[in-house]
């Protein structure tokens, strides 16, 4: 039996990889052994291979007649005899059909009950070509498209700030997260004791609020972070005092912002110019993802309770503190025009849209 050079190869790869089945593997080293000769130069014998890997003769026999007649097909298990398909391709269309563009008439999406119902069939064959189709009905997403009619000019410029900053220019991202609340057990918790875990209250109270303004340098990942109890045009003129004051004198920095009253206001606008270094750039309207500060609030700001705002309050500058002295960069993956393409697919996908 002579093996090709691509045969050998293959034979070899699939005895040597740890995610070869082991059938196979056994098959492969079975073909190899045979392909080798004795000491004399002639073929090797069925019990000569069969003892060295560990086989009878009578299946050294049967994958070496299965190989020379179907070559590495032939080292694969033939179908195996099983039930008839009780379900035919016309009744899996009409599921998925049904699933993606019909509703129940009194619920909000399909289950699997309610199709079984429909369709006749069991539970389990919804879910099994429910799961083979990718389809989940429970499951929907939520989205906002930007109504503003500088939508791909304001996309192009916060995203050409994050692949390609100017020389000399600090890029940072600003929001605010307003009512974030102080939260404190009703009773004291009892401590935890050897044998009995921590006890508290269900009960909780509300000793009060703060809001938090947020600058996020998205190239190094630290933050200059000021919080107050409230959040008006004046309390977002101090933190952007706080900015100046913080970022090197040589650097000019350009504010990523979302489209949100307490920054455009006449008051902002008038004290920007008093300022020149500063620089103002909105992300488009209804549409604040591309403002990687508004990941930065989703992680936690603090997990404990909090007897008062003054102590939430020292709480989160100790979290931004920390956070400052092992930061992690946020990375912007896709460009404006790739944003922009996708947008435009999904909106052609959609009937009507007056969007793109």
């Amino acid at each position: 039996m002579v093996l090709t050079d691509r045969e050998r190869q293959t034979l070899q790869r699939w005895q040597r990889a740890t995610s070869t089945p082991q059938a196979l593997a056994l098959r492969s080293r079975i073909v190899l052994a045979c392909a080798e000769t004795d000491d004399d130069g002639l073929p090797r014998t069925a019990g000569a291979v069969a003892r060295q890997v560990g086989v009878t003769p009578e299946t050294v026999r049967k994958w070496r007649a299965r190989f020379v007649r179907d070559r590495l097909d032939g080292l694969g298990d033939a179908p195996r005899p099983g039930r008839a398909r009780t379900v035919s391709d016309e009744q899996v269309t009409a599921i998925v059909r049904a699933t993606l563009q019909t509703r129940p008439t009194n619920a909000t999406h399909w289950s699997t009950r309610a199709m079984a119902a429909k369709t006749g069939l069991s539970q389990s064959t919804i879910s099994r070509i429910w799961r083979a189709f990718g389809l989940q009905p429970h499951r929907s997403r939520s989205f906002t498209p930007s109504t503003g009619p500088v939508f791909a000019d304001r996309v192009h410029d916060v995203i050409g700030l994050y692949l390609d900053p100017p020389e000399r220019v600090l890029a940072v991202c600003v929001a605010e997260k307003a009512q974030i609340q102080a939260l404190d057990r009703a009773q004291p918790v009892l401590p935890m004791m050897p044998g009995v875990p921590e006890r508290r209250s269900h009960d909780h109270v509300r000793p009060g609020t703060t809001a938090l303004f947020a600058a996020l340098d998205a190239a190094t990942g630290t933050v200059i972070g000021s919080p107050h109890r409230r959040h008006r045009t004046i309390e977002f003129k101090k933190f952007l005092a706080k900015l100046d004051r913080e970022v090197p004198a040589d650097l000019q920095v350009h504010l990523i912002c979302d489209d949100y009253g307490t920054y455009t206001t006449e008051a902002i606008k008038k004290w920007l110019p008093a300022h020149p270094r500063l620089h103002l750039h909105v992300t488009p309207t209804g549409s604040s993802w591309p403002n990687l500060v508004e990941r930065w609030f989703a992680e936690p700001t603090a997990g404990r309770l909090h007897h008062s705002a003054q102590a939430l309050e020292r709480d989160i500058r100790a979290w931004i503190a920390d956070g400052n002295d092992n930061p992690r960069p946020y990375a912007w993956a896709k460009t404006s025009d790739e944003i922009l393409q996708a947008l435009a697919s999904y909106c052609r996908r959609i009937k009507d849209s007056g969007h793109c």
